[in-house]
């Protein structure tokens, strides 16, 4: 049978997988895998939320007008400098298609965040991965593999599944290696948890750097994940142009609304944010009291070093109603959920440790 004539990319393009069992009607899995806030929406957000629904017939401000200031004062930056959109991958997938021409690459870290590799494929853009030095970014390997092809370099801070962050002074020095020509895009969706101290903030680096946008979004420390929005700051310049590309009313009326909520409520939510870490350093000090290898997260997850062990260990836990983030050959993430849902986790490791399947992690 003739069939209509695609892309040859999407043939082999894996796509995204979530894990199983989090999704549909009959869903019991103990959500670890996605990174989400374990908080339900404060009163404020969800008020907002349900008065939204009266509006929902009409198109929502193409521009996200209100947002964009509100992110302007927060960060004491023009508007111009702001740019909000579907969450930061949607963001980042309109740099991805920015940058894209003939014989473009893009490169970054890898492991680091999965869906990297699939926009880059999509938007016709050649990925370069540069190996981790162990969990962390290697700047100077990556300095040195930039040429006059490399059109965008992608730095996940804090690195998306390991948790490592780059420093704020080695960030620099590897800034100064590249040229002013070449996008560089900080994708800090999980800045608000990092306290390691030293690490690097893309906000006072974009000032510095024109060549610099920092992506964030409200899917993780906002507890906004299932609205799906996000913004960029970056020089007035490239968000200017950014802008023109970006296709119109793609954030809706109900997400600009419940952002610009969360902002209005950021010093409680932020106490929540600080709730999560607490109980990320808990999680942490078990898993390395009973001999597994956990790198300093500095998200609102934790990666296990657990090599070829780790999709056994992933359908281990998923036979056990968690849902963790297994990549074969690698590692687990695990997301920093309800205590409840930890201790289950931990219950899990330990099981799995003591059993006659388990092996020296």
């Amino acid at each position: 049978m003739t069939a209509p004539l695609l892309r040859a990319v999407l043939d082999d393009l894996p796509g995204y997988q979530p894990a199983a069992g989090l999704y549909g009607g009959a869903a019991t899995m103990r959500p670890l895998s996605a990174n989400e806030s374990p908080h339900a929406p404060l009163p404020g957000i969800r008020e907002v939320v349900t008065a939204a629904g009266a509006t929902i017939n009409r198109y929502p401000d193409p521009d996200c007008c209100e947002l964009t200031a509100a992110l302007a004062r927060v960060h004491d930056v023009d508007p111009g400098r702001v740019l909000v959109g579907g969450g930061s991958v949607a963001l980042l997938q309109l740099l991805l298609h920015a940058v894209a021409e003939p014989g473009a690459e893009v490169l970054y870290a890898w492991r680091s965040f999965e869906i990297y590799p699939v926009m880059a494929d999509l938007a016709g853009v050649t990925s370069v991965r540069v190996p981790l030095d162990g969990d962390d970014h290697d700047l100077a390997a990556m300095a040195a593999r930039i040429t006059a092809a490399t059109r965008m370099v992608i730095v996940c801070s804090p690195n998306n599944p390991t948790g490592t962050v780059v420093g704020d002074s080695e960030l620099r020095a590897f800034l100064d290696r590249v040229p002013p020509t070449c996008l560089v895009a900080l994708d800090e969706a999980y800045h608000e948890y990092v306290r390691a101290p030293g690490a690097a903030d893309g906000r006072a680096l974009c000032d510095a750097y024109p060549n610099v946008v920092v992506l964030r979004t409200f899917s993780k420390a906002y507890g906004l994940a299932g609205l799906r929005v996000g913004y960029l700051l970056g020089a007035p310049g490239v968000v200017d142009r950014l802008r023109r590309a970006t296709l119109p009313y793609s954030v809706n009326a109900v997400a600009q609304l419940a952002a610009l909520a969360a902002l209005g409520l950021a010093k409680e939510l932020l106490r929540r944010v600080d709730a999560t870490v607490a109980e990320r350093t808990r999680v942490r000090d078990a898993l390395l009291a009973a001999g597994w290898r956990v790198p300093d997260g500095q998200g609102n997850f934790l990666w296990l070093q657990l090599g070829e062990d780790a999709s056994a260990f992933g359908t281990w836990c998923a036979k056990r109603d968690i849902a963790v983030r297994a990549f074969a050959g690698d590692g687990v993430r695990v997301s920093i959920g309800s205590v409840e849902d930890d201790d289950a986790f931990l219950a899990a490791c330990a099981e799995w440790r003591s059993s006659t399947m388990g092996v020296k992690t």
